[in-house]
């Protein structure tokens, strides 16, 4: 006979434990140079992207979410909850993109949780450690720590701090990797950062994505029209957001065919405004600005299990800084260290809890020199003109007459901003670049992006993240990088290098005060430059590109020093030394 108060007390226990429900997955797509309007789901006829759009649909969407006017500033706050002039970083290149080493990411944040943390893809907040995704809590990374890159077919990239040579078109590697990330992981909670790096420039894209716009007619356009925009920039970028939409796709087929998208937070944003001037309704400015068109972004977010409705429309403001708290609050996770956060929770919001929005101001800072400031209603932009964005969102007409206490109140605002937040010294920077920064990681980078030039060196093209250097053709030439080493030890130095047949020979001396070695360059490697015949328009800044080969030039016995590390040529009996992108420091003990 069955003993009906046993099967009672475990239908009991059975129906309380299946209460708690596991800790949630957490998918962060994090697209650059993104507008607001570069999504069909914002009304934009001229392109289609139904996976990204199925978010809303199924989610959240948010009409009003802002971030930084820049790349590395945007991702800074993402990762730390803290407006990023608070945490060092001050501009997006020459170390300046550099988060302090006191600051706690979300990532270490879920990890010490037992999460599993992976990013793939465009990391641009410091390639050294402990600035490196490897010291910040992924676990695993794969992608480029730099802001521009030169080519998205096949390139240069690493994993875990190791050269590799990415397969066929970037973000589709990416996802590949996150995927397998995912699927690695699937039985276990995890964070993966899937950080692409389209449609910022270089303008690429396969074929099967450009070919729909290749000619095709812009039905809807820039406010000023054919005055501002670059009608094949915006086929280009919109041909790239399509192959976002198709990638992010199969990140959610991923995520059903593994039963884990009830349980997965996925979440959609971009890190600035667009790259050139296209349809973004009405908005004024674009990447680099505070206005609204440079700020205000696409923002999603699903998640089935945790209480957010499907069609969950949010017009409150909100942005990047709010990410770290609202996860911290949806994980039931705590954030790490004691510096103060600056962003909210959104959970309450996105659950439909919150029957009033406190009231807030959100800053836009520009390269730690200016600001602009919001609340629900008006904005000032960074000349002190306020505007009525609930009557005009294209910030046409200031009213700084007719609401003169509001124009008061924001004055303040962004006085109070310059005062607590900015840096004092604006983008100054004399950190140097460190080597051995980490006992954990016993490989550091040093780039030429990081380095200075003197004499007849040239940089390979203007934006100094993926270049290299070239025309090093005379004995007093040399390059250098304020460095200080941090782990002392015996470090294996290699440059990644080219040199035609005809130069192999130079003699070169890389030094650190009193500590030198001498190497020759004894073998040829002449790649082509490549990059313009995959470019759908003429680029800009990025550098053109070659495949380096890696040159062992010695070891060096390095204390714990500061110093200017230098790279000259003591012989060169051909027309030039040789052109270099890299330096790999690698500790051997």
């Amino acid at each position: 006979m069955v003993n009906r108060c046993l099967v009672s007390m475990l239908l009991t226990v059975l129906i309380s434990t299946s209460s708690f429900a596991a800790p949630p997955n957490v998918v962060i797509v994090l697209t650059d140079d993104q507008g607001w309007g570069d999504l069909s789901v914002h009304g934009n006829t001229n392109i289609s992207t139904p996976r990204i759009d199925s978010l809303a649909t199924d989610g959240a969407i948010f009409s009003r979410f802002y971030v930084q006017p820049v790349c590395a500033p945007t991702r800074a706050e993402m990762l730390t909850g803290r407006y990023h002039p608070r945490t060092g970083v001050r501009g997006v290149s020459r170390g300046q993109e550099r988060m302090n080493t006191d600051e706690f990411t979300m990532a270490q944040m879920l990890q010490q949780a037992g999460y599993a943390t992976g990013a793939f893809g465009k990391w641009h907040n410091g390639s050294q450690p402990p600035y490196h995704p490897n010291s910040r809590g992924f676990e695993e990374y794969y992608g480029f720590t730099s802001g521009h890159w030169g080519n998205y077919f096949d390139p240069m990239l690493e994993h875990n701090g190791e050269i590799v040579r990415g397969k066929g078109f970037i973000i589709d590697d990416l996802t590949n990797k996150a995927l397998d990330f995912i699927e690695d992981n699937k039985d276990k909670p995890f964070l993966c950062y899937l950080a692409y790096c389209t449609p910022h420039s270089p303008f690429q894209v396969p074929d099967k994505f450009y070919k729909k716009f290749d000619g095709a007619d812009m039905g809807m356009r820039h406010r000023e029209g054919d005055e501002l925009e670059e009608i094949e920039k915006t086929r280009a970028a919109l041909a790239m957001c399509e192959n976002i939409d198709w990638n992010v796709g199969r990140v959610l087929d991923k995520l059903d065919k593994l039963n884990l998208a009830d349980n997965t937070i996925v979440i959609y944003f971009s890190d600035n405004g667009p790259n050139s001037f296209r349809w973004n309704k009405d908005m004024r400015g674009r990447k680099g600005t505070t206005d609204e068109g440079g700020v205000r972004v696409p923002f999603m977010l699903r998640w089935p299990n945790g209480g957010v409705k499907p069609g969950t429309r949010i017009d409150n403001i909100a942005g990047a800084i709010d990410l770290l708290p609202t996860l911290a609050e949806f994980t039931d996770t705590t954030p790490l260290g004691d510096k103060p956060i600056d962003g909210q929770s959104l959970a309450g919001v996105l659950r439909g809890k919150n029957e009033t929005w406190p009231e807030r101001m959100i800053y836009s800072i520009r390269m730690s020199k200016t600001v602009s400031v919001r609340n629900e209603q008006f904005m000032m932009d960074e000349k002190g003109k306020l505007y009525d964005l609930s009557t005009d969102p294209g910030q046409r007409t200031a009213v700084n007459d007719q609401q003169p206490k509001i124009t008061a109140e924001f004055n303040a605002a962004i006085q109070k901003a310059k005062d607590e937040i900015l840096l004092k010294d604006g983008r100054a920077d004399d950190r140097p670049f460190l080597i051995g920064g980490s006992e954990e990681f016993n490989l550091t980078h040093i780039p030429v992006r990081d380095g200075l030039s003197e004499g007849t060196i040239k940089r390979s093209g203007r934006a100094p993240n993926c270049s290299y250097f070239t025309n090093w053709t005379s004995k007093d030439d040399r390059m250098t990088w304020n460095v200080s080493v941090e782990q002392e030890g015996l470090y294996e130095v290699t440059a990644l290098y080219t040199c035609p047949p005809e130069d192999v020979g130079a003699l070169v001396e890389l030094s650190l005060n009193d500590t030198r070695l001498v190497a020759k360059v004894s073998e040829a490697h002449n790649p082509p430059v490549f990059g313009a015949e995959d470019d759908r328009v003429q680029r800009g800044s990025e550098s053109y590109v070659k495949y380096f080969k890696p040159m062992k030039l010695g070891t060096m016995k390095l204390g714990k020093e500061k110093g200017l590390l230098t790279l000259r040529a003591l012989e060169i009996p051909g027309d030039t030394a040789m052109e270099v992108r890299l330096l790999l420091f690698r500790r051997l003990s």
